[in-house]
């Protein structure tokens, strides 16, 4: 039969239309999911399950672990949980009920049946790595996420906590432990930073965000308190200082940090991730320091203005 017409076009039509449908669908779907708001996180059910009692902010929750049973020192200084060594879970609310990060501290006899069971639990790793060098004992920090119904999550981010306590046959957090020696003129720190710590057993410290980073985990804003944060803390004397902490810095701005780290005589102990999903692309470092505090202070602020340039430059032109 003959038609005054090709079939051709209506036919590639057909087949494009079919083709396309599912992706139609996805986007569909996506933008649902955008358009809905994400309900408020429960942290009754999550102190509830957990047993931990943990800090709102923002519509976020955090529980914590300081590592209390671990007697560490690097270079005749004991490092304690307001230095770095307290495990954290935080939880944020999105479209399925909460996404989870965490940073959990293990000892090498604890990675092995912790890291099985995160993978048991159906979380991710994105991330093991150390915070210290000639410490001892030796620790490594296991970064963990997830995402799913809150109770689930609070569920799930107990079980791995357990573990670390049922392979260290002890609560973590039981015992409890004394202030560090600290004589340092905390007024010149903060000038000399632009910021204001905070102290806690000994140890002044600095948390210090990214306002201008807009960033984003699985399409979920990861905010200061989630841990996208660059912190320094001090512990010491002023002429005898310590400072470990973390820088946060876009992929452009990592050479810069660590030259003007090193340059000032503070060793760069770790650079890496801590997420595997990130947009924009996310790197962090982690630094220690001994010697003047002022000294080891204007290291760090020499750090500092290297992160946060680019958006800067781009206001003026």
């Amino acid at each position: 039969m003959k038609y005054g017409f090709s079939l051709k076009p209506i036919l590639l039509l057909v087949i494009f239309s079919l083709f396309m449908q599912p992706c139609f669908a996805q986007q569909n779907e996506k933008g649902k999911m955008k358009n809905e708001k994400n309900q408020p996180i429960d942290t009754a059910i999550i102190q509830s399950i957990t047993g931990i009692k943990g800090k709102s902010n923002n519509g976020e929750y955090k529980i914590t672990v300081p590592q209390n049973d671990l007697n560490i020192e690097v270079d005749g200084f004991r490092i304690i949980p307001p230095m770095g060594l307290g495990t954290w879970i935080a939880f944020t609310p999105s479209h399925d009920g909460a996404m989870i990060m965490g940073d959990i501290i293990l000892t090498e006899s604890d990675l092995k049946p912790v890291q099985q069971e995160v993978i048991k639990q159906g979380l991710t790793i994105t991330a093991i790595h150390n915070h210290f060098v000639r410490n001892h004992p030796n620790v490594v920090y296991m970064h963990i996420g997830g995402s799913g119904k809150t109770e689930d999550m609070a569920k799930k981010a107990k079980a791995v906590l357990d573990k670390v306590a049922e392979s260290r046959g002890h609560n973590p957090s039981a015992s409890s432990v004394a202030d560090v020696p600290y004589s340092i003129d905390s007024k010149k720190l903060d000038d000399i930073l632009g910021y204001k710590g905070e102290m806690s057993k000994g140890v002044y410290k600095y948390t210090i965000g990214r306002p201008d980073v807009m960033l984003k985990e699985h399409e979920v804003t990861v905010s200061t308190f989630f841990g996208f944060n660059t912190w320094a803390a001090f512990q010491g004397t002023a002429d005898h200082a310590a400072v470990a902490g973390d820088f946060t810095m876009l992929e452009n701005e990592v050479a810069d940090v660590i030259k003007a780290l090193v340059e000032n005589g503070i060793e760069v102990v770790a650079v890496h991730n801590h997420m595997v999903h990130e947009q924009p692309r996310i790197f962090f470092l982690h630094y220690w320091g001994v010697g003047n505090a002022e000294q080891l202070a204007n290291g760090l602020k020499a750090a500092l203005n290297q992160t946060g340039k680019i958006k800067s430059k781009m206001k003026g032109m």
